[in-house]
């Protein structure tokens, strides 16, 4: 019997090795170098472009979103940031060489299968985005200040002669490295391209102070006050002010107190009006005039409570309210007074005015022994009497005077730390010495005259530069015969003592002169 060879499977197998064979030709064929029809990165079509043309358009899709606004948060504040800042980018840039392998890479059924899904359906890949961490790291820490809230820490009030304790409240602070890889994680899992908000990674801060600590302030450390009474209403205003602002403070052990951070901005908004400053040895209007005394009383506080001065600056020309070197001025931000708790409980500064006085007392821990007393003597070193300045008026007639700024004498100084110890003195060391520079009166002289002759004699009188003449002047052109005589002996004298004319040297070329000395430009209140 004949045995038949069954040639149907050797027939499938050839058409299947065809097929396949035929598969493979033409996908070689479709192989260029571009990305195949119907894929998109993100929201992008990238269907038929090049690996380089892709990019670009990857590129500027990146781009167009750096203008996207985020709002990072930490409790109740927040800042404003853009894309931009954070240093967007594309996390995955081999996305696009993923695009451009589909259908490419692989076994021949792989590749086949690709092909056919494409036909199905798109092919989406996505963009994941990130940061720069430095960008992020430096926009979180310019605007730490805006981010951060401090704990406000416990604190005292004094009424009817007792304290009362007033609980604080816990702060948040930024953790910087955490919340950069939050924003980090953000942006590769969460963002959609939208604008939004992000949580910044915090920490609590807890507030200082306990009842066991503020139990101690309870014993008077150092008091001082000082009279206002003749000030004019605008700084008397300033005066009451300041201390109002100052008063209810509570520090710290190894805490610093800037008085010009108490008592700044100097503007309306901040309760302050115009009253007198000094600024270039004259006095000028400003707001916050008369704030030196309140600095100035208080640093007396401190040095009797023995904290640590650590910035006190005397004012360019003496004050009234204080003895020489007793004083501390406040000038913008280059004059200020600091003092830092050096002692082992918190302190309490009360400020209050009453009656034209302005009062400072210092409340803490009375550690120092009960038969040791200090005081601080000032002693004046030297003394520079100031002259006149004399200004021409013309918008007033002869015989008007009126004093534009008041004469300030010129002082050197110095303050002794005197300590005594039962009574008996045990030490006596130079605390702060000063200078004090003089300031001539500035006197306003009316010269407004029809009258060629009279105008010619104010003016050398006025350009003299003494006071007297020129009241003689002005006295003699009144018609006082005894102005009149004396201006005449005067001319007189001043002819028979001048020396006869001689011939003129050769031309010699003016010898240069150095400029007058100026006054530091400082601006400080002054007292009225």
């Amino acid at each position: 019997m004949k045995k038949y060879v069954k040639l149907l499977p050797l027939f499938v197998l050839t058409f299947t090795v065809g097929f396949a064979g035929h598969s493979l030709m033409t996908v070689g064929a479709e192989e260029e170098d571009v990305i195949p029809n119907t894929v998109y990165i993100g929201d992008i079509d990238v269907s038929g472009m090049t690996v380089e043309e892709a990019k670009r358009e990857v590129s500027d899709y990146v781009d167009s979103l750096q203008n996207k606004v985020f709002t990072l948060t930490t409790g109740d504040k927040s800042i404003q940031v853009s894309a931009e800042d954070l240093g967007l980018d594309i996390a995955n840039p081999e996305v696009v060489e993923e695009a451009a392998n589909l259908g490419k890479t692989g076994n021949l059924i792989a590749r086949y299968k690709d092909k056919k899904d494409l036909e199905k359906e798109p092919k989406k890949l996505k963009i994941l985005f990130g940061t720069d961490e430095e960008k992020v790291e430096r926009v979180l820490g310019s605007n730490i200040e805006n981010l951060n809230q401090e704990a406000v820490n416990c604190g005292l009030s004094r009424e009817n002669g007792s304290f009362t304790i007033i609980d604080g409240a816990d702060g948040i602070e930024v953790n910087v490295s955490e919340s950069v890889q939050a924003i980090q994680d953000y942006f590769k899992q969460e963002w959609d391209m939208a604008q939004s908000t992000i949580d910044l990674k915090t920490e609590v801060t807890k507030p200082q102070g306990t009842e066991e600590e503020l139990s101690k302030v309870k014993d008077v450390l150092g008091s001082f006050h000082t009279d206002y009474s003749s000030s004019a209403a605008g700084r008397a205003k300033n005066v009451q002010n300041g201390a109002a602002k100052i008063n209810g403070s509570v520090i710290y052990p190894g805490e610093q107190f800037s008085v010009y951070k108490a008592v700044s901005p100097f503007d309306a908004e901040n309760g302050y009006e115009l009253a007198g400053s000094y600024e270039n040895g004259t006095t000028v209007q400003t707001y916050g005039g008369g704030i030196c005394q309140v600095s100035t009383t208080l640093y007396n506080a401190v040095i009797l409570s023995e904290l640590q001065v650590d910035e006190r600056f005397n004012h360019s020309m003496i004050v009234t309210y204080v003895k020489p070197s007793m004083d501390a001025a406040i000038a913008g931000t280059s004059k200020d007074l600091k003092f830092t708790n050096n002692t082992d409980a918190p302190i309490y500064i009360e400020g209050y005015t009453s009656g034209g006085q302005i009062y400072f007392t210092i409340y803490g821990e009375e550690t120092r022994p009960e038969n040791r007393e200090i005081s601080f003597v000032s002693e004046t070193l030297s003394q520079t009497d100031p002259g006149v300045t004399l200004q021409a008026d013309g918008s007033h007639g002869i015989g008007y005077f009126a004093t534009v700024s008041s004469a300030h004498t010129g002082y050197t100084a110095k303050l002794w730390k005197v300590v005594t110890v039962n009574g008996v003195e045990e030490s006596r060391t130079e605390f702060n010495s000063s200078r004090y520079n003089p300031s001539n009166k500035i006197l306003a002289v009316g010269t407004a005259t029809d009258n060629p002759e009279a105008a010619a004699q104010m003016a050398a009188a006025i350009a003299s530069g003494d006071e007297a003449t020129v009241r003689n002047v002005v006295a003699a052109l009144a018609g006082d015969p005894a102005a009149q005589a004396a201006l005449q002996a005067a001319a007189e004298q001043a002819a028979a003592q001048q020396p006869p004319a001689e011939q003129p040297p050769a031309e010699q070329p003016p010898a240069e002169q150095p400029p007058a000395e100026q006054p530091p430009a400082n601006q400080e209140p002054i007292d009225q």
